[in-house]
């Protein structure tokens, strides 16, 4: 009761720090901004547990300053990766790059398109992608790269090879073959020359809809060096936030996930801080190896390797074993498992989501519930119980 009531206060100061954009003017012939969330199913684990963390933590937030977001989910490893790198590559075609296979105009860019005939203008100011969770952050990495310095058209060891079919060659005699007695097999003993099953499962193999397979990565993390960054890429990407999500399974570590569960306040301020950030849109560059971070609450980071490398590191120790062991078999890239490398010219234009000094000063001093609220709760009101008490005994 004493957490989730100070959870709840948490989170009533976080919300009332950024509820001021929800009553702010809109002009009617612009689009409001929109925060892309990213957000993948844990190792070993469904979407479900990433959902209901988002709405339990992230979602109030956004809500109360009235601003609208866009999801992309993964329900496997590198689902998240390749989204990115497809919504990157689809705008570099958008902005005339040559490729092979040209765009083909999906619903959204006609939607655009007649936003733009009406008049209607987008969001000009920075927008920002909220990720959630260490291993949907390595995939939002290894999408950027992919997508800013990979090609455009799939390499050709990607693609499905043309696996020539032989002809089985006519043989001719002159010796005349009796015909075989008709079987079960060959629908002879039946008068419609076919079985019922037989004429119902090509149907329903037409009708049952296939699996969208999920595309190979188009570079590696050792191609970063030699390919060329795009032209069309922005001096300044847009910035973003990881929001933590410790997921803990094993019946061994109950004790851990129970005292985890009683101190839920302390990761609300910190998703609430995050989050926050996100809403006021206050960013900083990500640091540099050997820089040191110059934000007031942070930890300073100092090291040999970019900040986005070490961020929530220390989480994938807990993750399940079946993310954090590769097969001896097991050649395919692995963005769980395997190191993250960041590329100089995608890390410097990488911005990151950080509250300044006056923002935390406003929100040590932003007033909080009345923490008797519950407790009064309990208690009938004053004209209640007045008229609880001019009721006559037979009627109570």
């Amino acid at each position: 009761m004493y957490d989730r009531r100070e959870k709840k206060r948490i989170q009533h100061k976080w919300t009332k720090l950024v509820e001021h954009i929800a009553q702010e003017p809109l002009d009617e012939r612009q689009m409001p901004r929109k925060l892309t969330v990213y957000l993948s199913a844990p190792p070993a684990d469904g979407l479900v547990a990433a959902r209901d963390h988002f709405k339990e933590y992230v979602q109030p937030i956004l809500v109360a300053a009235a601003l609208d977001w866009d999801a992309i989910e993964g329900r496997r490893e590198g689902d998240v990766r390749a989204g990115l790198a497809e919504r990157i590559r689809a705008l570099r075609k958008k902005r005339g790059e040559p490729c092979a296979e040209p765009l083909e105009p999906d619903a959204q860019d006609m939607l655009e398109e007649t936003r733009q005939r009406v008049g209607i203008q987008g969001w000009d100011g920075p927008s920002g992608d909220v990720v959630i969770g260490r291993h949907t952050w390595k995939e939002y990495v290894r999408g950027m790269h992919e997508g800013w310095l990979g090609p455009l058209d799939p390499p050709k060891s990607l693609e499905d090879p043309v696996v020539p079919v032989a002809s089985t060659p006519e043989v001719t005699s002159d010796i005349p073959v009796p015909p075989s007695p008709p079987t079960a097999d060959d629908g002879g003993a039946y008068p419609d020359a076919s079985k019922p099953e037989e004429a119902e499962k090509p149907k329903e193999e037409e009708t049952k809809p296939k699996k969208k397979k999920q595309p190979p990565p188009f570079n590696t993390t050792a191609d970063y060096t030699d390919s060329q960054i795009s032209p069309n890429c922005p001096r300044a990407l847009g910035p973003s936030t990881i929001v933590p999500f410790p997921h803990l399974l094993g019946f061994w570590n109950f004790p851990i996930r129970m005292y985890r569960f009683l101190n839920r306040r302390q990761l609300a301020d910190e998703i609430g801080r995050q989050t926050a950030a996100a809403v006021l849109a206050t960013y900083r560059p990500y640091q540099a190896p050997g820089e040191s971070a110059a934000t007031g609450d942070e930890e300073p980071f100092e090291g040999p390797q970019w900040e986005q490398v070490g961020i929530l590191r220390v989480d994938e120790s807990e993750w399940h074993k079946t993310a954090r062991e590769r097969k001896e078999d097991d050649e395919s890239e692995r963005v769980w498992l395997d190191d993250m490398v960041i590329d100089p010219r995608i890390g410097e234009r990488m911005r990151r989501f950080a509250l300044d000094a006056d923002a935390e000063e406003r929100a040590r001093h932003v007033p909080s519930e009345d923490s008797k609220s519950w407790f009064k709760s309990l208690w009938p009101r004053k004209e209640q119980k007045a008229a609880w008490e001019g009721l006559s005994e037979d009627v109570q």
